[in-house]
């Protein structure tokens, strides 16, 4: 059992874990940040509503290390509910938490993410390691397509578990890069694709942000009955406006992530 976690430690392992399954990260991170530390806007979890692995239980890692929640949001066509979190230190990431809504998917998708949740150890989610444990279940190829035919999210948990879905640059804090645009521009010049789903850039400034990703990395999969390769987790860039009172915007648009969940869809 890995020792309990500051908020620095935490982060730093999830990003450890990240870079493995989102190579590019790493080449975007020296593009965009010349060397430099780059400021990481927010992380984002996928989880299912079942109570040994609920929003909730993924969230006490945070409130643990003084995390608030905040912002809540619902995903009808996807059928998710999710929730933001954040720590009073301004500088600390904001934290994306989304669950599958079980009760409103198939009886053989419930079936089979029950059957996944059912071989976690007991009291597997309160692990100080569990947030980057990735898929600590066997699943097949069989069982990942058929997933995928219901539900995109269903899937990639299948196949990646507990771990960050995805890093977001902080492009107000970014030096050299005024927009986002210009953050996209030099993203495709380099050889970069990017989540064109609604459009590259998602929101505006009339809703206080504007959010593009690219479109995942794929990496090789150990299914139960053999490897594959598959998208896994995206890089995301988030430009924020500031409200009335002249404080930067710290929620989430719920039609812009909707479109950024799509970064991970196979293709």
């Amino acid at each position: 059992m890995s020792k309990a976690h500051t908020v620095e430690s935490l982060f730093g392992a999830l990003w450890d874990d990240y870079q493995h399954q989102c190579p590019s990260a790493t080449a975007i991170h020296k593009l965009l940040g010349g060397g430099k530390a780059i400021i990481n806007d927010h992380v984002a979890f996928r989880t299912f509503n079942l109570p040994e692995v609920g929003l909730e239980k993924l969230a006490a890692h945070f409130l643990a290390l003084g995390y608030e929640a905040k912002g809540e949001y619902r995903f009808e066509q996807k059928k998710l509910a999710a929730r933001h979190f954040e720590h009073p230190d301004p500088t600390a990431p904001k934290v994306f938490i989304s669950e599958l809504l079980l009760e409103q998917c198939s009886t053989e998708l419930q079936d089979t993410v029950k059957a996944m949740v059912a071989q976690l150890p007991a009291n597997a989610a309160d692990a100080p390691d569990f947030l980057y444990s990735g898929a600590q279940w066997q699943v097949s190829q069989a069982q990942y397509d058929a997933l995928l035919k219901e539900s995109e999210y269903a899937a990639w948990l299948s196949a990646f578990g507990y771990r960050a879905n995805h890093f977001t640059v902080d492009v107000n804090a970014l030096d050299g890069y005024e927009t986002l645009e210009a953050v996209n521009q030099a993203l495709k010049d380099a050889g970069f694709a990017l989540n064109s789903s609604g459009g590259e850039i998602k929101g505006s400034a009339e809703v206080l942000l504007e959010q593009s990703s690219t479109l995942a990395d794929k990496v090789a999969v150990s299914f139960s009955d053999d490897e594959r390769v598959i998208p896994s987790c995206f890089y995301e860039f988030a430009l924020r406006y500031p409200k009335a009172d002249g404080q930067l915007y710290t929620g989430f648009v719920a039609a812009s992530a909707d479109k950024i969940f799509e970064s991970t869809d196979a293709r």
